[in-house]
């Protein structure tokens, strides 16, 4: 049989091999199988290798052979854009949504139809879309009777009136969400090769958001949702990871000029320079040790303990935060130090909240260069541009200090600040999290990990500019997969002899 698909490609398909007869019967169908070798015949060891050599060659490659890649946008400039967003298919017929990558979130949810509160326009230049259940075909709420409720999203849910499985977030700006969960599918690419991508689909459990409360209801930063990429049983990463669909590492290279845009992979990018520092075990949020800051090389007279959970909530590295934050113990001298290395080059001022210089030369590399020092030995290195802000005023460039005072509260957060310009990964088969120098307009290399082993399979950036004259590879193996299918179900009415 043959099957033509839309692009003009054949795929023929044997069901049953020439020596194979079928013989009818009354009740069942009996499929006779004869021998390929007579028993008569007698081979080799190496020939019976060499057998089975051949056959694990055509057995079916696992999906974890490629990564999943979703495009990034948006920019880390508080003042244009202050956020990175991603887009993601939900739903049958799929539907795209513009949500915010976010590290320090574990689920991932979207704004449902009817909200309250939710923002009908964004400042971003973005459309905003509401997700229906009724207008998906497959979409189905989960009960509290549901075992997903009351295993999985324990931690994280509660009942609801009307018997759905609900949910309410409070985040650390004042705003918060709530809803109910829902069961359908997002749609992905699954990318094989820098020229080869196949459209992906898996069943996923997501937040349906019917209330938005402060910050989240104003157009300024608005979009759909938030795409929770945390360690928790309800992320992205854990929830494909879980179905064999993706490694259990991410990584991202958010591009830092005002254009912005990146990268970001279910997989890992490869850089040879990258430096890893241990996760901290058992915490909720991407936790690191930070041991000391030092401003030209010269570690600041702060007490360690101030970064880490025994005398606070220590440090934690998060995409959701546009800035960075210090407790007053380390921001005092972290702010002392830089305007020590450039008082003779301009005047301290305050601009907003924020400590700025007003620097007449406009030289930004008269500021100081500042080392995060992290456990391992694993040293991130900030130049000027990846810890100041700059403005224009009167011919003047202001640079300010993107590092903000944390006063009611013992935790230091790594932002957008900090994290772009680099590959950042995160790896949590090891437990622990990477970063290199990189400029994330250019393209990356990036492997699938599973068991231990890695397999390179993209340079991505190539893929999408080919992804046009290559998609009929996806026909190919739905088509492929669909015929297989068929194939089993019809198995299934014989009986062998």
């Amino acid at each position: 049989m043959a099957v033509v698909s839309p692009k003009g490609v054949i795929i023929a398909a044997v069901f049953l091999h020439a020596a194979t007869t079928i013989v009818c019967g009354s009740d069942d169908s009996v499929l006779k199988l004869e021998r390929l070798i007579p028993p008569s015949h007698e081979l080799s060891l190496a020939q019976l290798r060499a057998f089975d050599s051949a056959r694990h060659g055509r057995l079916l490659q696992s999906p974890v052979g490629g990564v999943v890649d979703f495009p990034v946008y948006g920019a880390s400039d508080p003042f244009l854009v202050g956020l990175y967003y991603t887009k993601v298919k939900l739903g049958t017929p799929p539907r795209e949504f513009n949500v915010q990558i976010d590290t320090g979130s574990d689920v991932l949810w979207v704004s449902c139809t009817p909200c309250n509160g939710c923002p009908k326009t964004s400042e971003l230049q973005i459309q905003l879309s509401f997700f229906d259940p009724g207008a998906s075909s497959s979409a189905s709420t989960v009960s509290c009777s549901d075992r997903r409720c009351y295993s999985n999203f324990q931690t994280e849910s509660g009942c609801s009136p009307n018997n759905l499985c609900s949910y309410t977030f409070k985040y650390g700006d004042g705003s918060g969400t709530s809803g109910y969960y829902i069961s359908d599918f997002m749609s992905f690419d699954t990318v094989i090769t820098s020229t080869l991508a196949i459209n992906s689909s898996a069943p996923f459990v997501f937040g349906c958001s019917n209330l938005q409360t402060g910050d989240l209801q104003r157009p300024r930063r608005a979009v759909d949702g938030i795409f929770g990429l945390g360690q928790g049983r309800l992320s992205v990463i854990s929830q494909l990871a879980t179905q064999g669909l993706a490694p259990r590492v991410f990584s991202h290279c958010l591009k830092g000029d005002k254009s912005g845009g990146g990268v970001m992979v279910l997989g890992q990018i490869k850089r040879p320079d990258t430096v890893y520092t241990p996760l901290v075990p058992s915490q909720p949020h991407y936790n690191v040790n930070l041991q000391s800051i030092a401003v030209n090389n010269q570690i600041l007279p702060i007490d360690p303990s101030v970064f880490t959970i025994a005398t606070g909530d220590g440090t934690i590295i998060d995409t959701g935060t546009t800035l960075a934050y210090l407790p007053d113990e380390a921001y005092v001298p972290f702010v002392q130090a830089i305007s020590s290395a450039v008082s003779q080059y301009g005047r301290p001022i305050t601009y907003e909240s924020y400590q700025c210089f007003d620097i007449t030369s406009g030289a930004v590399d008269v500021f100081p260069q500042v080392s995060l020092n992290f456990a391992g030995g694993a040293s991130m290195v900030l130049t000027p541009r990846g810890y100041l802000q700059m403005f224009s005023s009167s011919g003047s460039s202001i640079w300010c200090i993107g590092f903000q005072r944390m006063s009611h509260r013992r935790i230091t957060i790594l932002g957008d600040l900090v994290l772009k310009d680099k590959v950042v990964v995160y790896d949590l088969v090891r437990q622990r999290i990477g970063w290199a120098e990189y400029d994330c307009s250019l393209e990356v290399n990036v492997s699938a990990t599973r068991g231990g082993r890695s397999k390179d399979v993209i340079s991505t950036g190539q893929w999408r500019e080919s992804s046009s004259k290559s998609n009929y590879t996806s026909d190919y193996y739905y088509l492929f997969l669909l015929l297989h299918l068929v194939l089993l179900l019809h198995l299934r009415n014989f009986r062998f002899l």
